[in-house]
């Protein structure tokens, strides 16, 4: 189910926040591993590095599915370009913001690949900056755009947590 024509143009912010924040969060994550290294908590096990690979790869197949679906029915994947159709299949059916849950468990991915929990720890500051800038400057620009099938969508569908 997706497809309802857009009216109007207005791209919902002029700035691409969610990557700028991504590299920042990871540049910062990064930094902070080095200058200010925190222990890893937990154990050295296997069960543990199978959960915490396996949430990165499962952030990079829900980001590559979010991806594809966008292509798919031809509209943007570009969080600073306008929507030319509502998407509400896929896995935007279960979350109407599955790339940035995408964003979240690969830098959980990375948090054990590296051993650095400040990628943990920084991605609630993500979190937080991308609802702000992102998240909420979409959702007003889908219901500008899409009126009464993106607030029924909105009504059904949880935002990403």
């Amino acid at each position: 189910m997706s497809g309802t024509e857009s009216r109007a143009a207005t791209p919902p912010s002029t700035i691409p926040w969610p990557p700028i924040l991504l590299v920042a969060t990871v540049a910062a994550a990064i930094a902070l591993g080095h200058m200010l290294p925190l222990d890893w908590p937990g154990e050295d096990d296997t069960m543990g590095h199978i959960v915490g690979r396996g949430l990165g790869a499962a952030g990079l197949a829900l980001l590559v599915w979010a991806v594809w679906t966008l292509r798919r029915h031809g509209t943007t994947v570009l969080p600073d370009k306008a929507a030319d159709v509502l998407v509400t299949d896929g896995p935007f059916r279960f979350r109407r913001n599955p790339i940035y849950v995408a964003d979240i468990l690969i830098l959980f991915g990375i948090a054990e690949l590296t051993q650095n929990v400040w990628f943990v720890i920084l991605a609630l500051p993500f979190a937080v900056l991308v609802t702000w800038l992102a998240i909420l400057p979409e959702e007003r620009h889908l219901e500008e755009r899409f009126g009464d099938a993106y607030r029924d969508y909105k009504a059904r569908t949880r935002r990403w947590i």
